[in-house]
């Protein structure tokens, strides 16, 4: 649609972003209606985005120590159940890392139901079953301990806890046609399973995760780093990976994070897209080093330096007609808005807002209106 002013050439990109958003909203529920008719659109190939390799790769160091150290024990100590134990220790160490900081809590929770559940197995095994005949009566038997172990992994409270006795009641169990009953072998797979999930919580305290103010520093810092590269390397074809990869950050932030930290990771969400966008008309319109200085004193953080720089660039193209030239003074309007009013946020992200409003980056008015109308 063509217009005269690089605000309402703004307000009809956006305007279009908006639907094509409701669109893929649409597509969404139509995909989970199963629509039968609905075609799927291939986006090419697949892309890892990892929000932060730290917290993956202490995991593994984490696991890899646990694992080796648990078997070395049963290489000492010739323990005959001391496969399963390496095997549950693995299981501990992998199942709850990814689970931060309730990674100790839900494996000490889940050894606890283990540890409880294995003496409720032993009471069916050695004292119920060996006066049980009849399939009834055997899964009424299995029954008392899989029923509650079930309810109670339906409710908040010890859910972990819950989870370990519902889970291991049968292996515990061993439940065979016939049935063996060698106390030995079970109290060896027993203490196995439990000692396993105990070096496994363990591991957790002697490497503890990584807490949530680190993990947000270190999201912000990696976000600052792209955002830098975004404005000085290789131009994007579409911003679809940078968004994709600040959506990760974004649904990484733990729960403690402050609204002051998302607001940052907003920012440089919609900043970056802004200056992709801007690098792409450029190109077009062969701005050239003016546009270079400008993204480069974004880069350093230098706002008043960017900021009198896009103003220069923006009378420029302002004496340029077609709508490239408008769209590229809307971008230039709206980051620079973004870069003036609102103040620049702690030293870590220095040259980010710190608030982004949806409404605040679309107030992008025309310079030809006077100075109190803006």
């Amino acid at each position: 649609m063509p217009v005269s002013t690089p605000s309402l050439r703004l307000l009809l990109d956006q305007t279009a972003e908006a639907l094509a958003g409701m669109s893929h909203a649409l597509n969404g529920l139509a995909l989970l209606a199963d629509d039968p008719a609905q075609p799927v659109r291939r986006r090419g190939r697949f892309r890892l985005r990892v929000p932060d390799w730290l917290p993956a790769l202490l995991n593994a160091g984490r696991a890899f120590v646990m694992i080796g150290a648990a078997a070395l024990f049963w290489i000492i100590t010739v323990w005959p159940s001391g496969a399963l134990a390496v095997t549950w220790t693995a299981i501990g160490v992998i199942l709850f890392g990814a689970r931060a900081d309730e990674a100790y809590t839900s494996t000490l929770g889940f050894m606890i139901g283990t540890g409880l559940v294995a003496i409720f197995a032993a009471i069916i095994a050695f004292a119920v079953l060996p006066n049980v005949e009849t399939f009834f009566a055997f899964a009424l038997a299995i029954g008392l301990v899989l029923v509650p172990a079930g309810i109670g992994m339906a409710q908040p409270w010890q859910t972990m806890m819950f989870t370990g006795m519902a889970v291991n009641f049968i292996p515990l169990l061993g439940p065979a046609n016939p049935m063996s009953y060698d106390t030995t072998q079970y109290y060896n797979n027993a203490l196995a399973i439990c000692g396993g999930l105990g070096a496994a919580a363990l591991s957790f305290r002697l490497i503890p995760p990584l807490s949530p103010a680190v993990r947000t520093s270190r999201l912000l810092a990696l976000t600052l780093r792209d955002l830098r590269r975004l404005a000085t390397g290789s131009i994007p074809r579409t911003p679809d990976g940078w968004e994709g990869r600040m959506y990760g950050r974004l649904a990484a932030l733990p729960d403690e994070a402050s609204l002051l930290q998302r607001r940052q990771m907003l920012a440089a969400l919609c900043l970056g897209t802004e200056i992709i966008q801007l690098r792409r008309i450029g190109n077009r319109l062969n701005l050239g080093s003016d546009l270079d200085a400008a993204l480069d004193a974004i880069a350093r953080g230098d706002t008043a330096i960017a900021t009198a720089r896009l103003g220069r660039l923006d009378e420029e193209l302002a004496a340029r007609l077609g709508t490239a030239a408008l769209r590229a003074c809307g971008t230039i309007l709206a980051i620079t808005e973004m870069l003036e009013r609102h103040a620049p946020i702690s030293a870590s992200m220095p040259g980010l807002p710190t608030v982004v409003e949806g409404a605040t980056t679309l107030r992008c008015f025309d310079r030809s209106l006077p100075h109190r109308q803006r």
